[in-house]
């Protein structure tokens, strides 16, 4: 292990092999299978799903979706999911270089790798907007908007301005063009830092990534609004901006640390020691608290409200639709808190690569359940579960994220060997 005063070789390039390819395939195609399989399965009414939605139909006159809806509910929570992972990777190295912080040097390509998926998942959700918008999306029915219609909602209509589809594609649009342009400008500047050396490109990354910062100071509240809080029309909450980003932030936080492990245990990043885990490991631990402190303090201030118009959400996941949503909620309490909080709370298992990884992975699954119980019940509501579609587009989405951020650490040195701050960072060492 590297300390202060071991310092081994900086020049690293990562091997995009071939074997690894191959496996990245295979998972896609296993994932495909389920996905076909699963969609077969759907089509031809097997499983309980059909029953189980006539059975709780209750409550949830705009749920009625078939099993094409559920294909396409699993496409956007996915997407929503590995959008906000990837984006993250932007923030991270944005904030760190606003606050000129020199100790993440050393890692930083895996970060700033993480954003090369964004085209993906945003064509994704554009495609889907137009195939399936109508059926994930209530707002989206014109009916509601006129005057004296039988499916006139005058709290809906009171939303047009801000919920119409031209605006509201726009902003999607805006949203993956702003983020991943300001992206590659910085990921140029850091690969021709490289070549040149020097501190001009440091400057530039620094303006540019403080640029990012207040453009996702701003959409990363409007595009949770957007792509998660419109689906439940009539509610909303004042913190759910936070929340997503609470969200989104430490599941790009454990899936850059499970990277930097992996990666170790594949014999690069010599240069990362055990102070840099450490870090990494508090970053998990503090904001996956941060989450909590978040989901606690919009959940309580809709409990003790009481105000049907906001309770209903919650009313939804804990007892709507048969219950099925209610193990997926508290599984979703356990993995992002009380189990990453239990085992990284001891100074040592922050460096220790075997607990990292089980905190880690326990982190990513928790808050795909988050996104989860946050999009199916305003979109499939009683015809949700968990089955080869939902398992299938999981690991066809992550193969392919694996894919594109491989794909990104193979074009440059895996550690910034002319950044201005390497050499704080190879000496990054707390007692």
């Amino acid at each position: 292990m590297a300390s202060a005063h071991s310092i081994p070789s900086i020049e690293e390039r990562f091997e995009f092999t071939s074997g690894a390819k191959q496996k990245l395939l295979i998972g896609g195609a296993i994932g495909l299978a389920l996905v076909l399989i699963g969609a077969f399965l759907l089509a031809n009414g097997s499983g309980h799903e059909a029953a189980h939605g006539a059975e709780h139909a209750e409550g949830a006159a705009h749920h009625t979706s078939n099993w094409m809806t559920r294909i396409w509910a699993n496409i956007w929570v996915n997407s929503v999911y590995f959008t906000g992972i990837s984006v993250i990777g932007l923030f991270f190295i944005s904030y760190n270089y606003l606050a000129q912080s020199g100790w993440s040097v050393v890692f930083k390509r895996i970060p700033e790798a993480m954003p090369a998926f964004l085209p993906v998942t945003g064509i994704i959700m554009l495609i889907t907007f137009f195939a399936a918008g109508h059926d994930l999306f209530h707002w989206t029915h014109e009916g509601l908007y006129e005057v004296g219609g039988p499916e006139y909602d005058p709290i809906i209509a009171g939303k047009q301005g801000f919920l119409n589809t031209p605006f509201f594609l726009a902003r999607l649009v805006f949203y993956f063009v702003s983020w991943y342009m300001l992206w590659k400008v910085i990921r140029n500047a850091s690969l021709q830092e490289d070549e040149i050396g020097g501190v001009d490109m440091y400057n530039k990354s620094v303006k540019f990534g403080t640029a990012f910062l207040v453009v996702f100071a701003v959409t990363s509240s409007t595009s949770a609004w957007d792509f998660v809080m419109s689906i439940d029309t009539h509610w909303f909450s004042t913190m759910f901006g936070w929340y997503t980003l609470a969200s989104w932030h430490v599941s790009g936080l454990a899936v850059i640390t499970l990277t930097v492990v992996t990666l170790r245990e594949m014999g690069y990043l010599k240069a990362v020691n055990s102070s840099h885990l450490r870090d990494l490991g508090k970053f998990v631990f503090a904001f996956s608290i941060f989450w909590t402190y978040v989901w606690f303090a919009q959940f309580l201030l809709i409990y003790y409200a009481n105000l049907p118009e906001e309770t209903i959400y919650y009313k939804e996941r804990f007892t709507g639709f048969g219950g099925i949503f209610k193990a997926p909620f508290f599984i979703n309490l356990f993995l992002n808190f009380f189990f990453p909080f239990l085992v990284l709370m001891t100074r040592d298992a922050k460096a220790t690569h075997s607990i990292l990884k089980v905190a880690c992975w326990s982190v990513l699954i928790g808050h795909y359940f988050d996104f989860y119980t946050n999009i199916m019940p305003g979109t499939v509501g009683a015809n949700a579960g968990f089955g080869p579609v939902e398992f299938g587009f999981i690991i066809l989405f992550t193969c392919a994220f694996i894919w594109f951020v491989s794909a990104q650490l193979a074009k440059a040195n895996l550690i910034p060997k002319n950044h201005p701050m390497l050499e704080e960072s190879l000496h990054h060492d707390i007692a």
